[in-house]
């Protein structure tokens, strides 16, 4: 019997808060029109207004996206604990959003954050380290060379602009798996993680600590899925006819924590293109096929087996369509072929 084809998810669910907000932009064009302009606007920071403001910006080389061609995003969540604002925070998720305009087919990639990779002007390093070391243009050239991609645009967030997209969409319910508890006083416990098993609402602090807890025996690998489901749940929240009422609220709440180089007019293509696209596959890079563990100055990070297979494996990724039903040599019941009938052909 034929496989059942997955059920399409849509396309604006994945990403710690980055994708999250990606949907808010598509919705307020859609939705308010002109009325939160201003808002998406500011999403832009001006380089006196940056966090990523001390870093001298480099000629752009990557061919400007014109709408008909492949377009690639980095969504990148930032770890800004105990930092000033000047300060350039490390990485805490990588995901990078490609959309084929072509086909409408958009894929995800989930980057295990402590992959071991070049990083130019900078040797060997873990990958979350390339924006603290040379802004979001330095991060978006790294990750770009490892997926063998174009990436023309990245949108961040931090702990902060996540808790403030949930808490004024007025939470989330969810069913938290196992009971989830970490502790670090490096912070003050500012981010302490003590979550209950079962169904339960999550505010903004709680989900959180949902989408950052990796101490069970996958780490990342696992956190990496949590944030999918989390996401998830919060996507179906934002699209209630209340939230989109509150868009104008919800929209100057974040607007402190994101920084993009998206202008108004790219994010309405981008919106276009979302409303028209679907999900057609996503992926953890690198897959556990080409991982190897690694030992650099003591510390475990996440090597690479062929960097080349990499690259080959996002270019299968996107040439495959999950939602679509694979064949199987089994007829289906009740075919001419199936079994038990003949040829009526003499």
């Amino acid at each position: 019997m034929s496989k059942q084809p997955k059920k399409k998810s849509p396309w604006k669910w994945i990403g710690i808060g980055a994708l999250v907000v990606v949907a808010i932009l598509i919705v307020a064009a859609i939705v308010w029109g002109s009325g939160v302009f201003k808002g998406l606007d500011s999403f832009s920071k001006p380089k006196e207004e940056s966090r990523f403001g001390q870093f001298e910006e480099k000629p752009d080389v990557t061919p400007k996206w014109e709408g008909k061609e492949r377009v690639n995003i980095l969504l990148l969540g930032g770890d800004a604990r105990g930092l000033e604002k000047t300060d350039v925070p490390r990485s805490d998720s990588l995901l990078v959003a490609s959309f084929d305009p072509v086909t409408k087919k958009a894929h995800l990639f989930s980057i295990l954050r402590d992959t071991y990779v070049d990083i130019e002007g900078y040797g060997k390093g873990r990958i979350n380290t390339a924006i603290s070391l040379g802004g979001p243009q330095l991060a978006m050239k790294t990750v770009g060379d490892v997926l063998g991609l174009d990436i023309q645009y990245y949108v961040y967030t931090d702990f902060e602009g996540f808790k403030a997209l949930i808490d004024t969409i007025g939470g989330v319910d969810f069913e938290v798996e196992k009971n989830m508890r970490y502790t670090d006083k490096a912070d003050n416990h500012l981010y302490d993680i003590d979550l209950k098993a079962g169904f339960q609402h999550l505010d903004g602090d709680k989900a959180l600590q949902y989408v950052r807890f990796r101490h069970d025996a996958m780490s990342d690998y696992s956190r990496t899925e949590r944030q999918r489901n989390l996401l998830q749940a919060v996507a179906k929240e934002m699209q209630s006819t209340w939230n989109i009422i509150k868009m104008q609220k919800i929209l100057e709440s974040v607007s402190p924590y994101i920084e993009t180089n998206l202008h108004v007019p790219d994010m309405l293509k981008l919106g276009q293109l979302g409303v028209e696209s679907h999900v057609a596959g996503n992926a953890q890079l690198p897959p556990m096929e080409l991982v190897t563990e690694l030992k650099v100055g003591g510390a475990s990070v996440v090597g690479v087996r062929d960097d080349e297979e990499l690259r080959t494996f996002v270019q299968d990724t996107l040439a495959t369509d999950d939602t679509i039903p694979v064949p199987t040599d089994s007829p289906e019941p009740g075919s001419d072929n199936a079994a038990g009938t003949t040829d009526a052909t003499p």
